[in-house]
């Protein structure tokens, strides 16, 4: 049934009423305040959970995308348990409620479980999803219940009205919590703090939803009209729509932040973003007075798919931040308000909101379950993307296919065009790849490139990120290359760190590049979690085989292996844990230093990769060094690309004044400029948006 026509009939059903006097009853503002309240915590919670568990597995922007998996499962059961309740005698429900949330408020307040700390390997997605079950999953299924229940009463309270206006404002209310986190909430708040801010106003939400519980028994259950109900009911092709409308909305959100967030770090605000423009479109098209323009919203759809289709192929044009962050932003917000205006034009009578909201939930979990666990599993590569447009090209065929023959030819048209897309996507990334592999982790990808020729060599990518490259001529392949060359700062830490063998530490295999400063008697002990890298570096490169010194990998994430290791004496220790473009953050706090300085001796040398176009990393590390009573240089080397040399900055931390002393490094040595108010990072307190780098319109990504 169309809108209007449902309005029509729950409009005929019902007295005239004073709108105005009905949003303002005592009442009214309780629901509406239950809601919002609801939401707003609901959506506070998810960043901010995910940034305690963040350090947990590795830093990885896979963490938030699994997150997101467990949030839209989460949404759905709290969905279905309103739907279920629904049914049952209101006193009943009622009681119910208020029971789970007192069990709620015993869980408070709010931390990630200590014993589900370890990754577990290659499942480590599973275990992210057991551990917020364990530590959130009853708290959040409640706060998601909350608005298809609060809209119950409401139709229950006031026969015949409505209540689809709530959902716009639980929605505002998301989008105000996700913008809050970064802007106002992580720059003053430690993460205890806020975990315990966010305790208590969930008490104030278990007495405020307690009380419209308890209210809510003097409503009468819905009126049992079987003529009408049969008569209302949506069709199998509407319930099947809904389901697909919100999958594609799902599924584009999760595959959009995934892009994103690959080659840069996992800031909060390439997290929230995307979120919070998907939570704005279901704003805009519930409001009372929709913004849904379908005639508009049609044709800019097919602008929006148009314009990822070949952004996805071809990066060339959308290389640079300033580019495609708008970019794939807008074009997230016009897909995601076309399938999110659609579902408010196929929404069905009051009587079957919370059948309705559960099919949308299910088809946003299954949409993140599909991205999120699936995709990893049976894609090499990040091909998610151009899938979804695919899809979200055939939904919007089927929904307009009633519009006559103009639309649908069009359409046809364009579900064609997205599926070349898809098949081209995938031949640009086996183009010159002689292996793929994926895992939680990211893509991995081994490329050739100048085959055939004297200057042939390997390179590691993970995304766009190179992560080490090698010549293919024997007489060049065991030079350090990319960052790692000799004039770089971990190449002068390793080169003149102490006059024997020495024993070095690496956070971060990669190519295992830095085993070219190998001698004999020395011995280097690499740390990787990702299970995938190891048998690339030791198969699709030969530092790791003909490096004369003794190596040693540990897998799994290199802070838990050495807070679990005695203190290893290095003379020297790189911190190269690329996560995108940047060092994990837990890897950058005060316990983080003072851990790698239990494992150095007393004249090692800390050297941190600070290489980051987005990030300035070089202040946080000098502001470590302070407090650990250590001094700090930057080396900051140029490229070379006649060896392979990328630029680089290294940070080395040491209390060795011979070493500082040395003409190689007080001459290449650069000062570092510590903004003013910038805190030091802990485990409890970082903030990335103080860092962040101007950004340079006038270079592309590459070039910065």
């Amino acid at each position: 049934m169309s809108p209007a026509h449902s309005d029509v009939e729950i409009s005929a059903a019902a007295p005239p009423r004073n709108n105005f006097t009905e949003s303002r009853s005592p009442l009214t503002l309780l629901y509406s305040s239950i809601v919002f309240l609801g939401a707003f915590l609901l959506f506070l919670l998810e960043p901010l959970f995910a940034k305690l568990i963040l350090p947990w597995f590795g830093g990885s922007a896979a963490v938030w995308a699994t997150c997101l998996v467990f949030f839209q499962s989460a949404l759905l059961l709290g969905y279905l348990y309103a739907d279920l309740t629904s049914r049952i005698a209101p006193a009943r429900q009622s009681f119910l409620h208020i029971a789970l949330l007192v069990l709620g408020l015993w869980l408070l307040p709010i931390a990630p479980h200590a014993s589900w700390r370890a990754p577990a390997g290659d499942h480590v997605a599973w275990q992210i999803l057991g551990l917020l079950s364990a530590s959130i999953g009853l708290p959040f299924a409640l706060l998601s219940a909350t608005s298809p229940l609060v809209q119950t009463w409401l139709a229950r309270r006031r026969a015949g009205s409505s209540p689809y206006h709530l959902f716009a404002l639980s929605n505002f209310a998301s989008f105000t919590a996700l913008l809050s986190f970064p802007f106002l909430i992580e720059p003053r708040l430690s993460s205890h703090a806020q975990a315990n801010l966010w305790s208590a106003l969930f008490v104030v939400f278990a007495v405020l939803c307690s009380l419209g519980a308890l209210v809510s028994q003097k409503f009468p259950a819905l009126p049992a009209n079987r003529e009408a109900a049969v008569a209302s009911r949506p069709s199998h092709r509407a319930q099947f729509q809904w389901l697909a409308l919100s999958a594609c909305g799902s599924m584009l959100l999760l595959s959009i932040t995934n892009h994103l967030t690959q080659d840069v770090a996992p800031v909060p605000l390439l997290w929230v973003l995307p979120l919070a423009l998907y939570l704005l479109t279901f704003t805009l098209a519930f409001a009372r007075r929709s913004l849904y323009s379908r005639w508009l919203l049609v044709w800019l759809l097919a602008v929006a798919l148009g314009a990822l289709g070949y952004a996805t192929y071809d990066s060339s044009y959308t290389n640079r931040i300033q580019v495609s962050v708008p970019l794939f932003c807008a074009g997230l917000f016009v897909c995601c308000l076309f399938c999110h205006g659609e579902l408010r034009r196929l929404r069905p009578p009051p009587r079957f909101l919370t059948s309705y909201y559960l099919l949308i939930s299910l088809g946003g979990a299954l949409g993140a379950i599909f991205v999120g666990l699936i995709a990893p599993l049976i894609f090499r590569n990040f091909y998610e993307l151009p899938m979804a447009l695919f899809l979200t090209a055939v939904v919007a065929f089927g929904v307009l296919w009633p519009e006559g023959w103009l639309y649908r030819i069009f359409w046809a048209a364009a579900c064609i065009a997205m599926a070349v897309v898809v098949v081209l996507n995938v031949r640009s990334f086996q183009e010159d790849t002689v292996l793929m592999a994926r895992n939680f982790y990211g893509a991995l990808r081994v490329k050739d490139y100048a085959k055939g020729t004297a200057e042939e060599y390997v390179s590691l990518l993970h995304g766009s990120i190179e992560h080490g490259a090698q010549y293919a001529d024997p007489s060049r392949r065991f030079k350090p290359t990319t960052y790692y060359g000799s004039d770089s700062g971990v190449g002068l830490a390793l080169r003149l760190c102490c006059a024997g063998p020495k024993r070095a530490g690496v956070i971060g295999l990669g190519a295992g590049t830095l085993a070219a400063y190998g001698q004999p008697g020395d011995i280097f002990r690499f740390y990787e979690i990702n299970p995938l890298v190891v048998p690339i570096a030791q198969t699709s490169f030969t530092y790791l085989r003909e490096t004369p010194a003794k190596v040693d990998i540990v897998l799994g994430d290199a802070r838990l292996s050495l807070e679990n290791e005695p203190p290893q004496q290095f003379d020297v220790l790189a911190v190269d844990a690329f996560s995108g473009d940047a060092i994990p953050v837990h890897l950058l706090t005060r316990e983080a230093v003072a851990l790698y300085l239990r494992h150095l001796k007393p004249a090692g040398i800390l050297a941190i990769h600070t290489s980051n176009t987005y990030l300035r990393l070089a202040p946080i590390v000098q502001l470590l060094a302070r407090d650990a009573g250590c001094s700090a240089r930057l080396i900051a080397s140029d490229d070379d690309e006649d060896n392979l040399i990328d630029s680089s900055d290294w940070v080395l931390v040491t209390r060795n004044q011979s070493f500082l002393d040395n003409p190689e490094t007080s001459e290449n040595a650069e000062p570092i400029d510590v903004p003013p108010g910038l805190r030091l990072w802990t485990d409890d307190h970082n903030n990335l948006f103080q860092i962040l780098r101007p950004v340079d319109f006038s270079k592309k990504k590459d070039e910065q």
